[in-house]
């Protein structure tokens, strides 16, 4: 039932299941819970398979070299640092400063491609989240990308898990030797809602007051992210987190972990997006 009726005192039972999300071509289009619950109106999913939302990365020899691009459709990205199917790309900055837009525009440019989107919002207004929604279906793109979403008025443990859901969502296209791209936007939110889930669970807390295992929290997650060898089906994950930083502090706790996680970085300056260069 409902948790916003649960208080005090009241007798709850679990389960015995581990948490796992719908997966398949039935969510193609759709707008999902953290859950995989369809918040769009359009009806009840009918996925074929579950899959639990943690799940091992694939491991060295699973793996093979990236080769083929993934088009952002940005000039000033594809031609100077292209990112390439399997990758795993930080787009980090100030708020407002367009990384939303790049991720955006990343999934508009995947039309005919054959790749699957998946966009996770963690932590965001509910009214952005519909504005992105409504781009991608005015673009067309929402064809081929699933959009799953914890607004900011969501509880922690599911702004927690949506992460995992989508990346969950998108294993599925690559082990079935097809190509995903998952968005994150954005992990410092992501990471915010496991303090403060840590804190209620009385773990001690490091620095910035995150847990010790705040670290692991998110290379678990990139590492999935992943080129497959040809036994294998040749498949790719490529994951695109976004991180916002304060005040172009990139040498903080959460940005210099995450940048330590991914292959490279998308930079984004507040004072060239001012200037009015555009992706800054």
């Amino acid at each position: 039932g409902d948790d916003k009726l649960i208080k005090e005192g009241d007798i709850v039972k679990r389960t015995n299941r581990i948490a796992q999300v719908p997966v398949g071509e039935a969510l193609v289009g759709r707008v999902v819970n953290a859950l995989g619950e369809p918040i769009d109106g359009k009806g009840p999913i009918s996925a074929k398979e579950f899959r639990p939302i943690e799940r091992y990365a694939p491991g060295v020899v699973d793996r093979r070299s990236v080769k083929e691009p993934l088009q952002t459709g940005l000039k000033a990205i594809d031609a100077m640092i292209p990112i390439g199917r399997g990758q795993r790309e930080l787009i980090i900055g100030d708020r407002g400063t367009g990384k939303t837009a790049i991720g955006v525009d990343t999934i508009i440019n995947q039309k005919g491609q054959d790749v699957f989107c998946f966009y996770v919002a963690i932590g965001q207004k509910r009214s952005t989240i519909a504005q992105v929604v409504k781009i991608l279906e005015d673009a067309g793109a929402m064809k081929y990308t699933t959009v799953v979403v914890a607004s900011a008025s969501e509880p922690a443990p599911l702004q927690y898990i949506a992460p995992y859901t989508g990346v969950t969502m998108g294993e599925y296209f690559r082990d079935t030797k097809r190509h995903a791209l998952c968005i994150y936007d954005d992990l410092s939110k992501h990471a915010t809602a496991y303090r403060q889930l840590s804190l209620l669970l009385r773990r001690p807390p490091g620095r910035e007051a995150y847990p010790g295992d705040v670290f692991y929290l998110h290379s678990r997650l990139l590492e999935r992210a992943a080129k497959l060898n040809d036994e294998l089906g040749g498949g790719s994950l490529t994951a695109l987190p976004i991180i916002e930083t304060q005040l172009g502090d990139v040498s903080a706790y959460i940005p210099t972990n995450v940048i330590s996680i991914t292959d490279g970085q998308i930079y984004l300056e507040s004072d060239l997006f001012y200037g009015g260069i555009r992706p800054a």
